[in-house]
């Protein structure tokens, strides 16, 4: 259960691979190859077996991209692996590039030879990704092939194990509806927009829709399979056999044929002049080549799961609370443990990832973490995305802040949260910052809305109080969350960038803003929250929503400075550390309790 601490990347892994995969683009006639971060399901926590970017490079994040030419290679992250990315992947063999601008298009019309062959593994890029790679590569004067075969697969001679856990169901007293009547809810959708069958690729949708979970995916309880949901709400699900029982068969009934993984194929050649749904953003190019191959009507659409899977029903809801009163408590007994024996300067990250697991474990109903915790002291708390190994294990110095980001998955419910705490005296600086990300923080759990507003109209709230001082974060500002499903889900958020899908009640997202100094500290405040209908405005003309919060846990009093506030924002976060204390106080004693009393006094 409790994470590792080696560091499977590094610079190491980039200077034994690469000659080695060159030499297999050789021997395939090619001229470069492309290499997502996603696997055959685009996933965003990759298992081992399909971390074909971290094999060839050493990079482990969660977001990038590869080109790999004959005699050069680039490596392309986001903002927050800036700094994770130059410590993992050696700058002698790739270039470091933007993800976001420019991206690996820019690149190869920089970069391609003309008259070379670029290859690239259909089953691993979006249709739409590949058209704008295509047109960058042809653009430089070379060819864009698909191959018949990854080459990283066919030399990957140490390939840790295809994941193959047993899949299981997940009780209607957690999901809130039967598997059937979802099935037959969507059928009758795809009827309204006179299709036969969707393809679903998305392997949360398949849990969800399917009530079920697995084991396949780190830190996610999601089986790696693919569906087919016909109109009249029977399906087709394809799932390796050795993760199917003769319970998960009886579970799920006679309207679902459970058929093996190398059935999907065949089954799509089935669907011969059917009209058939498919999400580009979810199904890789591979799906849409196999059904025009086949003959048939290709209805681009979004993933109709997805919405009905974002907007949690009234037992998902409850099941987040309850989640969240748990988790809260185990984070208030390391809150408390930090601020006793954390406080010594000689803790260090590992020691206080091990802590919280351990009370998160104790509740008793730990499933597994819901990704990797992110223990950041001193400068590597400004590392966003930071993952503690044996080799960056710092010590918890006083006279230094410390980011913990950090979740657990329970039956009821996914939890994501983080904290920032002062170790020793923090400076003048880092309270009058910790402040204003506090002040962004408030804005957006304060926020009403009308409906049919986006994440990315709200974003600008929570940086408002650091953009007047000058400051930023490059991260979004709110992810959704599945439930006891992804950390990281769709298809709402908040962000800077353009997201038309309107928050609608149910919805889970986070808010987490933040702010980094480099070499120095990281300072974030994560809440989960509920987007859910708003209390009646007075003379108000629109439907309006707003938040609930659903994580509880102290925020660092300590670090506040208090005339910073207004007495709306000082009334919240009295208000919310009293909803803290009567919802975990009774889940503690003895030192624990009392430090959650003084914790949450008011201000």
């Amino acid at each position: 259960m409790f994470q590792t601490y080696d560091d499977p990347g590094g610079p190491a892994l980039g200077r034994k691979h690469l000659p080695r995969l060159r030499k297999a683009l050789k021997a395939q006639g090619l001229d470069g190859f492309i290499v997502p971060h996603e696997d055959e399901w685009q996933n965003e926590y990759v298992p081992p077996a399909y971390d074909r970017l971290a094999w060839a490079t050493g990079f482990t994040g969660s977001a990038g991209a590869a080109v790999v030419l004959a005699d050069e290679a680039a490596i392309f992250t986001d903002g927050r692996y800036t700094l994770q990315v130059r410590a993992q992947v050696d700058g002698a063999l790739f270039a470091y590039r933007d993800l976001i601008d420019g991206g690996p298009s820019a690149y190869l019309r920089e970069r391609a030879p003309k008259g070379g062959k670029i290859g690239y593994d259909p089953k691993l890029h979006s249709p739409d990704s590949l058209e704008r790679l295509r047109a960058a590569t042809e653009a430089a004067g070379a060819e864009f092939v698909p191959v018949a075969s990854n080459p990283i697969d066919e030399i990957w001679s140490e390939r840790p194990p295809i994941p193959a856990a047993r899949v299981a169901p997940h009780p209607e007293k957690y999901s809130g509806e039967a598997a059937s009547a979802k099935r037959h809810r969507l059928g009758d959708s795809l009827k309204a927009e006179k299709a036969d069958a969707v393809v679903i690729t998305s392997p949360a949708s398949i849990a969800w829709l399917f009530n079920i979970r697995g084991g396949d995916v780190a830190r996610t309880p999601l089986p790696l399979g693919e569906a087919i949901l016909k109109a009249d709400g029977t399906a087709d699900l394809f799932i390796a056999d050795e993760k199917v029982s003769p319970e998960l068969k009886q579970w799920l009934g006679n309207e679902v044929a459970v058929r093996p993984s190398h059935d999907l194929a065949p089954a799509l050649r089935e669907l011969s002049g059917k009209r058939v749904r498919l999400d580009p953003s979810t199904a890789s190019a591979w799906y849409f080549d196999q059904l025009a191959e086949a003959g048939a009507d290709i209805v681009r659409g979004q993933d109709p799961v997805m919405l009905p899977r974002a907007c949690k029903n009234e037992a998902e809801i409850e099941g987040a609370r309850q989640a969240h009163r748990r988790d809260g408590a185990a984070v208030s007994r390391f809150l408390h443990w930090l601020a006793s024996e954390g406080q010594s300067g000689k803790v260090k990250e590992i020691d206080a990832c091990k802590q919280l697991e351990q009370f998160r474990q104790d509740t008793g109903g730990l499933q597994d973490l819901s990704f990797d915790s992110i223990s950041g002291a001193g400068p590597n708390g400004a590392i966003v995305h930071y993952r503690v190994t044996e080799k960056t294990n710092r010590k918890l110095a006083r006279g230094s802040l410390f980011l913990i980001d950090s979740g657990g998955q329970y039956l009821d419910g996914t939890t994501d949260i983080t904290r920032t705490v002062a170790i020793g005296r923090p400076s003048r600086e880092m309270r009058e910052r910790f402040t204003r990300v506090l002040k962004g923080h408030i804005a957006l759990a304060r926020v009403r809305f009308p409906k049919g507003t986006s994440g990315h109209q709200l974003d600008a709230l929570a940086r408002m109080s650091l953009w007047e001082a000058g400051l930023d974060y490059d991260h979004g500002t709110g992810h959704g969350v599945g439930a006891y499903l992804g950390v990281h889900e769709g298809p709402q958020r908040i962000a800077k960038a353009l997201n038309a899908v309107p928050l609608e009640p149910g919805m889970i997202v986070s808010n987490e803003p933040g702010y980094y100094k480099t070499g120095g500290y990281g300072i974030r405040i994560e809440n989960l929250q509920v987007v859910t209908p708003a209390e009646e405005i007075e003379g108000g003309e629109r439907p309006m929503l707003g938040f609930e919060t659903l994580t509880l846990a102290p925020i660092a009093r300590e670090l506040i400075v208090k005339p910073m506030l207004s007495k709306e924002e000082r009334a919240w976060v009295d208000a919310y550390h009293a909803r803290v204390l009567e919802a975990i106080g009774p889940q503690l004693d003895g030192d624990a309790k009392a430090w959650l009393e003084a914790a949450t006094k008011p201000l």
